[in-house]
């Protein structure tokens, strides 16, 4: 059986919950809820083949129909179980749930400028391990990040920036203490956008309910870089 749990076959009781609930023009029953924590992949490992699995129909033009629906909609009104969360930037031509080919409820999504950790984003980080037990946290940047950029040109005395986008800049600058300069620009902006989401994976570490987790093994920690041009999310090493 595949690891994919869209794959599953439906259980009859869902399937004729739907059904009944459908013909009546009624929310979702109590059965169709409760099938919602069964549709988690079983352990983190999983959870990141689904992301990849998810990811590689989205660069094949392949996506499958998603939750999405009245009916689905639904489901989620008392309670979510996202599976993973993931930090991404706020960048529009990286959308999160497109990208892994997820729908309603799959994902918890932290998205900011530079996929920076800030005290309100090691909150968000905080719940996702906490309450929604989330098995899988993935630090996503981009390639060619504005933001990223940004603190590099900052760091080369290349520009100046309003206030609140340098307050932004400074939570960037110190994970790229060990950029090569000397780099030709695009190479240089690459490895930095790099650099910048093993930073903030370091705060996401040390972040004490989402450490634990991931000390625990009860959940994985991934660094990734989403490429805009070919669609691919590429995992760090």
């Amino acid at each position: 059986m595949s690891n994919d749990p869209r794959q599953w076959p439906i259980s009859r009781r869902a399937a004729l919950a739907g059904t009944l609930a459908t013909g009546l023009g009624l929310s979702a029953s109590p059965a169709i809820a409760d099938d919602l924590a069964s549709e988690h992949p079983s352990n983190p490992e999983a959870a990141l083949k689904r992301l990849i699995q998810g990811n590689d129909r989205f660069v094949r033009d392949e996506l499958r129909p998603q939750h999405v629906g009245k009916q689905w909609r639904a489901r989620l009104t008392k309670q979510q179980h996202p599976y993973a969360t993931v930090l991404s930037c706020s960048d529009s031509r990286v959308p999160t749930e497109l990208v892994f080919d997820e729908g309603f409820g799959d994902l918890f999504v932290i998205r900011v400028a530079g996929n920076v950790i800030a005290d309100d984003v090691m909150g968000s980080l905080s719940y996702a391990a906490e309450h929604l037990h989330t098995q899988l946290f993935v630090v996503m940047g981009h390639e060619g990040c504005g933001a990223v950029t940004a603190a590099i040109d900052s760091i080369l005395g290349k520009s100046k920036q309003p206030e609140h986008i340098e307050s932004l800049l400074k939570m960037i600058t110190p994970g790229l203490k060990q950029a090569d300069l000397s780099l030709p620009r695009e190479k240089l902006i690459s490895s930095a956008v790099e650099a910048n989401v093993r930073w903030s994976m370091h705060h996401v570490a040390h972040c004490p309910e989402a450490g634990k987790a991931i000390d625990e093994k009860r959940a994985l920690l991934v660094g990734a870089v989403y490429d805009l041009e070919t669609g691919r999310v590429r995992l760090l090493k």
